[in-house]
């Protein structure tokens, strides 16, 4: 397989970001915490606590995004069966999370600009918060991000989703379609004089690209 794959090109991108361990951010929000303020938007599957409107004290999960480029709505179904589910403004309610800091020990700040501007002008905090992370400014330092889950592979539930919702293209696309082939379990044979992929059971899915070769 020739070229990068989403993968590789995510891999390459992070290392360039700058990491700072979780006891430092730690230690400096507890020093001065009206400088530091989370950002993270609201997301699909979260827990929720709501204080406003008729629903006020009411828990849920957060099953549906309605974002509308007015503001962000969410439907929330109640842990209240009898309730069913209703829709929510940012406002109405609070999520629910373990800790002030997310639960994996280092935090990431970019290390490109081009990256901090898409982050606080291009609706970077929404979709970041959208990739599964925490996002915090500092007044003087800026944006900082860390990752709050742990025993998975990060690569592929967040770098790679990330880079994705970035918009960046350093990857080859034929070497990513080869990748994904593969990772689904498909294997390359033969049908006459055409090479194509076939699955476990041998059936053909799709004939090979001259680029897969």
């Amino acid at each position: 397989m020739k070229g990068k794959t989403i993968i590789d090109a995510a891999s390459e991108w992070v290392n360039g970001f700058n990491a700072v361990p979780y006891g430092m951010i730690e230690t400096l929000m507890k020093a001065d915490p009206d400088a530091w303020q989370e950002l993270t938007k609201p997301n699909y599957g979260d827990r929720v606590y709501v204080y406003d409107g008729e629903y006020a004290g009411e828990c849920g999960v957060i099953i549906e995004d309605c974002y509308d480029k007015e503001r962000d709505l969410h439907r929330i179904e109640f842990d209240n069966k009898d309730l069913g589910d209703a829709i929510f403004a940012e406002d109405e309610f609070e999520v629910e999370r373990d800790g002030v800091l997310p639960m994996w020990g280092w935090l990431w700040s970019f290390g490109n600009s081009a990256d901090d501007y898409w982050l606080e002008e291009l609706d970077g905090i929404r979709l970041m918060s959208q990739c599964g992370f925490r996002i915090y400014e500092h007044e003087e330092w800026g944006y900082f991000f860390g990752i709050d889950g742990a025993g998975y592979s990060f690569m592929e539930e967040h770098w790679a989703p990330l880079y994705r919702a970035r918009g960046l293209k350093w990857h080859d696309e034929k070497a990513e379609h080869e990748y994904q082939m593969l990772k689904k379990g498909y294997h390359k044979g033969k049908l006459g004089s055409s090479q194509v992929w076939l699955d476990n059971e041998n059936n053909v899915i799709e004939e090979v690209q001259k680029y897969e070769n």
